[in-house]
């Protein structure tokens, strides 16, 4: 839980990812039609959620251990950036797929 707080007092982007969650989970539960979809729906939610709080730990041991810029300092914090746009991507292909019938 200690994390979960450290995570919504100092990073603006799980807050707002947080606040989609409120919005969209609530919806995929409802939207979905049977467990299996529910699942997906609720669940390429808490993907995002998940990858957020590794990418900010991440970032966060990668700004102690080297506070001056360094190249595999950036990489390291633009891979996890990137893993959780990927993962927001296969949030719009689930909900896309599940919901375009």
């Amino acid at each position: 839980m200690a994390g979960l707080r450290a995570a919504w007092r100092h990073e603006a982007s799980f807050r707002l990812e947080g606040y989609l969650f409120v919005i969209f989970f609530p919806l995929g539960l409802w939207l979905g039609h049977g467990p299996i979809e529910k699942a997906i729906l609720c669940g390429s939610l808490l993907l995002v959620l998940s990858a957020e709080l590794l990418n900010s730990a991440v970032e966060a041991i990668v700004d102690k251990a080297s506070p001056e810029f360094h190249e595999l300092a950036g990489r390291a914090k633009d891979m996890g950036s990137a893993a959780v746009l990927l993962l927001m991507f296969n949030v719009l292909l689930c909900w896309g797929l599940i919901l375009w019938r």
